[in-house]
């Protein structure tokens, strides 16, 4: 079996994403450290939303910029880890990481709280992201997409943004535009998981290989010659993504389905909690207030 180090450095690292993604950090610390205070009801950054912000540029960098990348474009599973990540881990992770204060400043903007407004209503962002997400999965739009570089990362892009417009009305952090209820976000999570089934039906249970990128050879080199680069992959005696995997094309779909919906019901599990328990101490909350509220008329008496 071939090892991934044949691809060289540049291929296995993305230097350049990843000096992009240095950029976008730097500027985030401008703004929340150096130049917050030249911003109205602007707040001192804590280091948890710092943390969790660096961290989700870690996952992101992980999933587009380091070896597990290219690996995702030998084998499915590890492309379906990926997708796990891009739209069910990073994304509630990215959000708690930016200030509310920023929140509100970006949400001021008039087209932006539009497109906000109407994206993050419940019943679209369910439809909007499930939809967008098993389209994606279709095999001759996914063999597509793989194949054209812009269309994998305007795709990629896209899904992350309408993952955020899903996540917001469970996890929105501003208060004035928090829209559902703990019993409503319950159901919220639910829909979201009964929606997303197919798309990973689909993929367990297909007899055979359903993807050109990982069984056609003349597809799943045009594909590897994006990744890695024409002049890199044209110099490799390589056929196809089975010199790097023992595992059968059909395993690896497979696999890769059972793990997606593993990721999503342990996600959706946490969340269930996080909901379940701010329901509860709320609910506890406005029962003690009430209770109290009751009881100094009888103690002033």
């Amino acid at each position: 079996m071939l090892t991934l180090d044949i691809f060289g450095f540049k291929a296995l690292w993305s230097p350049y994403f990843l000096l992009s993604l240095l950029a976008i950090i730097a500027v985030y610390f401008l703004i929340t450290i150096k130049f917050r205070s030249k911003f109205a009801d602007s707040e001192p950054l804590t280091k948890k939303q710092a943390g969790l912000f660096l961290f989700s540029m870690a996952l992101i960098y992980a999933i587009k910029g380091s070896p597990l990348d290219l690996m995702a474009h030998l084998m499915f599973y590890v492309h379906m880890v990926s997708m796990a990540l891009l739209v069910l881990v990073i994304p509630p992770i990215f959000i708690f990481g930016i200030p509310v204060w920023i929140w509100r400043k970006f949400l001021n903007i008039k087209v932006i709280h539009s497109l906000f407004t109407f994206f993050t209503k419940p019943l679209i962002a369910l439809i909007v992201f499930n939809g967008l997400f098993s389209f994606y999965h279709v095999p001759l739009v996914f063999d597509q997409v793989m194949q054209s570089f812009w269309l994998h990362a305007g795709y990629s892009t896209l899904l992350f943004i309408v993952a955020i417009f899903m996540w917001w009305p469970i996890i929105n952090p501003v208060p004035e535009q928090q829209r559902l209820s703990g019993l409503k976000k319950v159901g919220y999570i639910f829909a979201d998981g009964i929606l997303i089934t197919p798309a990973c039906a689909l993929i367990i249970f297909a007899p055979e290989s359903i993807y050109a990128t990982y069984s056609d050879p003349e597809v799943w080199a045009q594909v590897m010659s994006l990744c890695v680069g024409p002049a890199t992959f044209a110099g490799l005696d390589i056929s196809g993504p089975e010199l790097f995997s023992s595992m059968s094309l059909v395993h690896d779909q497979q696999l890769g389905g059972v793990l997606m919906k593993i990721i999503q019901e342990i996600v959706y599990g946490v969340l269930l909690a996080h909901v379940f328990f701010e329901w509860y101490r709320k609910d506890q909350a406005e029962s003690d207030k009430e209770i109290s509220t009751t009881l100094k008329p009888s103690l002033i008496e």
